[in-house]
């Protein structure tokens, strides 16, 4: 059961991504923003990186039938999720990869420091949050300065984005749990949210 609902959110965030990808693109054509360009790569990616997961998860489940999807293909879906969410940040003012506050650099590296082996999933997760976590805290120091109701809603899209992406990092503690399938729909939560300043474009 909780493999075939991961199945179905990948497929969700999959299409989901790729929805608020084709609309950004549409708007990148109407009105050559530099901005919506890199939001479609960035939706565009997280679309492919959800594909690439659920696509394992279809090999897995009619093909191989191991009983667990290859780990190397999570990675891979990972890594060019993470993409996505470096070009959503960077689309957000993003100044500098690591904030200015030593306090934020520490509570970004975090989920570094804290895996017992330093794998490539888990840097790809870290770097991930790192990025979400200080968009989400750069557009709400935005919105106060210009008061932007837009601001809020990618605020907290991002913010969901780096909840999700931590829950997903934490899964790995707890393999049992359901914090992986939780993750997902947080993730999907934040693509909406995300969704709605874009489609007002």
């Amino acid at each position: 059961m909780e493999f075939l609902l991961e199945n179905i959110l990948n497929l969700v965030g999959f299409l989901v991504g790729l929805g608020i990808g084709i609309m950004s693109l549409v708007g990148f054509r109407n009105t050559g923003s530099p901005t919506l360009f890199r939001l479609t790569i960035a939706f565009f990616s997280i679309s492919i990186g959800f594909f690439v997961i659920w696509a394992g998860y279809m090999v897995e489940d009619f093909v191989t039938k191991s009983g667990s999807l290859e780990r190397w293909i999570q990675t891979v879906g990972i890594g060019i999720q993470t993409v996505g969410y470096f070009f959503i940040a960077f689309s957000h003012s993003i100044k500098s990869f690591f904030p200015k506050s030593r306090y934020f650099r520490s509570v970004g590296a975090l989920p570094l420091f804290l895996v017992s082996s330093v794998q490539i999933e888990h840097i790809f997760r870290s770097v991930s949050f790192i990025l979400l976590a200080y968009g989400a805290i750069e557009t709400m120091l935005s919105y106060f300065e210009n008061k932007n109701k837009g601001a809020i809603s990618v605020a907290v899209g991002l913010a969901l984005l780096a909840f999700g992406e931590f829950l997903g990092w934490y899964s790995f503690v707890f393999p049992e749990s359901i914090l992986y399938p939780v993750s997902m729909t947080i993730k999907i939560g934040g693509l909406i949210a995300l969704f709605i300043p874009v489609s007002k474009i």
